[in-house]
């Protein structure tokens, strides 16, 4: 931990030129057979265009889930080469097959397992924290206790959206094409990032799915200061007040934001996007349910 609390302390041009390393053992290792994931949003604005000053033939890839802000689209279409990816199901096919994203993506997966499983040795797990196996206690692995309400609701709850709309359009893509991965995901934005950092570093060759993330010690401010110094454009959706530019309807996370919320806003900015998913998805009574203003 002390070694990457260290990087994120380095000055930005110290940052710039670790990055523009990572890359480049990123892209010799695979023979130049790389791709970045790209979200539209300022991470991946950021590292789409670290990669392309140092190779500029590397494609961009774009999963339209149709939950993208209508500013994140348009901005998209202003970038060269980038290949446009289409899940097979839409949202509201994958809340009703498998439920609702709220909390957080570890949350949710612990309730939709407590609420499907035939496993007494995992409800037991969810409940207590006793793993069957080894009979000890490991308390990350029950439901936290200010979420266990949320066992008895009437709607289902899962973590399976970004699955099924991302994670399995791309990697049908990587197998189809043998491109891997650079994404401008950052360790800062929680705490399993950290955990896989330590254990894996930037360039992670050895994982299950290779994976390269070389902003992974840049902070927040180094984002905007990369935009700022280097004059990259970026989508006007942060000049609208918001500071995440993730699906739409997403409620991760949302009950830990001070109003006006994510959904408060979008009120105001997208109010046709808004009615939709409040009462044609049923974000609306799920937001009620955990406490989560949306007016």
């Amino acid at each position: 931990m002390d070694e990457l609390r260290q990087k994120q302390s380095l000055p930005l041009d110290a940052k710039v030129r670790m990055t523009q390393n990572r890359i480049r053992q990123w892209y010799d290792h695979w023979d130049g057979q790389v791709y970045v994931a790209f979200s539209g949003g300022k991470d991946s604005t950021n590292l789409l265009h670290l990669v392309r000053g140092l190779y500029p033939e590397v494609p961009a890839v774009f999963c339209d889930t149709g939950l993208e802000y209508p500013e994140i689209r348009e901005f998209v279409k202003t970038i060269d080469n980038v290949v446009w990816l289409k899940p097979k199901m839409g949202f509201r096919e994958v809340i009703k097959k498998y439920g609702f994203p709220v909390v957080s993506k570890r949350v949710a997966q612990m309730l939709h397992q407590m609420r499907t499983t035939k496993s007494d040795g995992m409800r037991t797990l969810r409940l207590t924290g006793l793993h069957p196996r080894s009979g000890k206690i490991h308390p990350a692995g029950k439901i936290p206790k200010k979420w266990k309400y949320l066992i008895s609701c009437q709607f289902n709850i899962s973590d399976k959206c970004c699955d099924v709309m991302k994670k399995r359009p791309s990697a049908a893509y990587e197998k189809k094409t043998g491109n891997k991965v650079m994404t401008g995901r950052m360790c800062g934005d929680s705490f399993q990032r950290q955990q896989a950092w330590l254990q894996q570093g930037c360039n992670a060759f050895d994982a299950g799915r290779q994976h390269s993330e070389p902003l992974s010690f840049w902070l927040e401010s180094d984002i905007w200061e990369y935009i700022r110094t280097r004059n990259v454009p970026y989508c006007n959706i942060y000049d609208m007040g918001y500071d995440r530019t993730g699906c739409m309807y997403c409620m991760f996370g949302v009950h830990m934001e001070k109003p006006p919320n994510r959904f408060q806003r979008m009120k105001r900015t997208h109010p046709k996007q808004w009615a939709f998913c409040m009462d044609k998805l049923g974000l609306r009574k799920v937001l009620a349910y955990i406490g989560v203003p949306c007016e």
